[in-house]
C-alpha cells in the first residue's frame, strides 16, 4: 500500500505541542505511485525554506495573483446597471457578463493546469496575465453585449493562469494544515477586492463611464505581470515536471477524476463558491433595485460583508494551529446550511427589511471562510504527485459550478427570494457532498477490512 497522509496528523504541533518549526515539513506522498512508475517519491521541504518561501511580502503577491479573478469580477459590479442600459439589454443578460468571466475561467483552469505541471509556475503564470490585459483593453470598446461576454471569457481564461499559479506554488511546498493556514492568509488579500474594488469601480464609473473599468483592469493586471516576472520564483523543477503532453494530461484528468476521495472535497470549495458568487450577482439588484440603495451605499454594504469572510479566513487560520481542518469542516458547513435557511427566511417574509437580508449574508460569508480554503487544501495534499493539475480541477470546478449556479439568480427573477434559493442550494448540497463522501469512505474501509486505510481518509469515519 502506497504511503499514505493524515490530515489529522499533517501539522503535528496542532495535537503535540511540539517546535511548529520542527514539523513544517512537506511530504508528497498521497497517490505518488500513481505518477510515475518507479514508485512513490517523497519529497521533503526543510521548515526554513517553507517559511522563508511565504513571508508576507509573498503572500501578498501570490493573494494578489489568486485575487486576479475576484478583482474582475468586483470591480465591475456597480456598473451592471449602467451597462443594462447603455446597450439595451437585461438584467438577466448582462449578468451573464459575469458567468462569462467564470465560465472563461472554468475552461483556462483545465489548460493552463496541466501547462503548468510540465512547463512550471512562471510561464503559463505570465501568459494568462497577458491574455487578461489584452482582454481588458478590447472590453473598452466592445460595442454589443454578445462581444462584451465573449470577451468576458477570455478575461476569465487568463485570470485562472494567476490562481492556479498562486495554489500550486503553495501546494509545492507545503500540505494539509500548514497549507490551510497559508490560503487562509490569502484570503486577507482576496478580501481586499470586496472591500475597495466596487467602491472604486463606482467612482470610476461615475467619473468616466463604465469602460473605464477596464482600462484600470488592464493596468492592474500589467502591473501584476511585472512584479510577477520580477519576484515569483520557480518553485517546480525540472526533474519534479511531467513529461507527457496531451495524454499525459488526460490520464492526469482521468486519475483525479476517479479519485472520490479528491472529487468530494474539490467539489465543496465550488459549491461555496457558487453561494459567494451568487450573492455577488444578485446583490447590486436586490440592494439597488429592491431596496433603493446608492452606489455608494452599496459599496459600503459590500465592504462590510466582505469583512465577514476576511475575519472568518483568519479565524479559520488561527484555529488551524489546534484543530484540524476536517473537524472545522464538519462543524462549519452544517452551521452555514442553518443560515441559508434563515436568509431565505428572511427574503421570503420581507422581515426586518434590509437589515434582515443582510445579518444571515453577513454570517454565510463569515462561515464561508471556514469552509472553502480548508477543503482546497485538504484536496491539494491528496494529490500533491499533480499539485497543477489538482489545482485545476480545484479551480475549474470553483469556476465552473459558480458560474453555471449564479446565472440561474438573473433567472429566477433576480430578487431576493430567487438569490436566497440559489444560495441555500448550493450550500445545502455542498453538506450532501461531504456526508455521501462520509458513508462512502465508512463502506469502504468495511468492505475492504482495512480500518488504518480510513484513517487516511480526510471525510472518513
Amino acid at each position: 500500500m502506497a504511503p499514505t497522509t493524515t490530515f489529522e496528523g499533517t501539522d503535528q504541533s496542532a495535537s503535540t505541542g511540539s517546535d511548529p518549526g520542527a514539523s513544517d515539513v512537506v511530504v508528497e506522498a498521497s497517490d505518488a505511485s500513481a505518477a510515475s512508475p518507479a514508485g512513490p517519491e517523497v519529497n521533503t521541504v526543510p521548515a526554513a525554506t517553507a517559511s522563508a518561501a511565504f513571508r508576507p511580502a509573498m503572500v501578498g503577491l501570490l493573494g494578489s495573483m489568486a485575487a486576479l479573478g475576484a478583482v474582475t469580477v468586483d470591480i465591475y459590479l456597480p456598473s451592471l446597471p449602467a451597462v443594462a442600459a447603455d446597450l439595451g439589454t437585461s438584467a438577466a443578460a448582462v449578468q451573464l457578463t459575469i458567468s462569462g468571466v467564470l465560465l472563461g475561467a472554468a475552461l483556462g483552469q483545465l489548460v493552463m493546469g496541466p501547462l503548468s505541471d510540465r512547463f512550471g509556475r512562471r510561464r503559463p503564470a505570465l501568459a494568462g496575465i497577458g491574455l487578461h490585459v489584452v482582454a481588458s483593453i478590447l472590453c473598452v470598446v466592445a460595442p454589443t453585449i454578445g462581444l462584451l461576454i465573449g470577451l468576458r471569457m477570455v478575461q476569465g481564461f487568463g485570470n485562472a493562469a494567476a490562481t492556479i499559479t498562486a495554489m500550486a506554488v503553495i501546494r509545492d511546498r507545503l500540505t494539509g494544515g500548514p497549507a490551510a493556514r497559508v490560503i487562509s492568509r490569502l484570503m486577507l488579500v482576496i478580501g481586499v477586492a470586496p472591500l475597495f474594488a466596487p467602491t472604486l469601480g463606482g467612482l470610476i464609473a461615475g467619473a468616466a463611464g463604465w469602460r473605464a473599468v477596464f482600462v484600470v483592469l488592464a493596468v492592474f493586471g500589467l502591473v501584476l505581470w511585472v512584479a510577477v516576472w520580477r519576484w515569483l520564483p520557480e518553485t517546480l523543477p525540472p526533474e519534479r515536471r511531467t513529461t507527457a503532453g496531451l495524454r499525459g494530461a488526460l490520464r492526469g484528468y482521468r486519475s483525479l477524476l476517479g479519485d472520490r476521495q479528491f472529487l468530494a472535497l474539490a467539489v465543496i470549495p465550488g459549491l461555496g463558491m457558487g453561494a459567494l458568487i451568487s450573492y455577488v450577482v444578485g446583490s447590486p439588484f436586490v440592494f439597488q433595485e429592491g431596496f433603493g440603495l446608492t452606489a455608494q451605499q452599496f459599496a459600503l454594504v459590500f465592504a462590510v460583508n466582505g469583512m465577514a469572510l476576511v475575519i472568518g479566513a483568519q479565524v479559520n487560520a488561527a484555529l488551524l494551529r489546534r484543530i484540524a481542518p476536517i473537524s472545522i469542516l464538519r462543524v462549519a458547513l452544517p452551521l452555514v446550511v442553518a443560515t441559508g435557511f434563515a436568509l431565505m427566511a428572511f427574503a421570503g417574509t420581507g422581515t426586518g427589511g434590509v437589515l434582515g437580508l443582510l445579518a444571515p449574508l453577513w454570517l454565510m460569508l463569515f462561515l464561508l471562510g471556514f469552509i472553502m480554503g480548508n477543503a482546497s487544501a485538504m484536496a491539494l495534499t491528496l494529490r500533491g504527485d499533480r499539485a497543477g493539475t489538482a489545482a485545476a480541477v480545484i479551480g475549474a470546478t470553483q469556476a465552473g459550478i459558480a458560474g453555471l449556479v449564479s446565472s440561474l439568480v438573473g433567472l429566477l427573477g433576480g430578487g431576493a427570494v430567487a438569490m436566497s434559493i440559489v444560495i441555500l442550494g448550493s450550500l445545502a448540497t455542498a453538506l450532501l457532498f461531504l456526508v455521501g463522501g462520509t458513508l462512502a469512505n465508512r463502506r469502504r474501509a468495511l468492505r475492504d477490512d482495512q480500518p488504518q486505510e480510513a484513517v487516511r481518509l480526510p471525510i472518513g469515519a
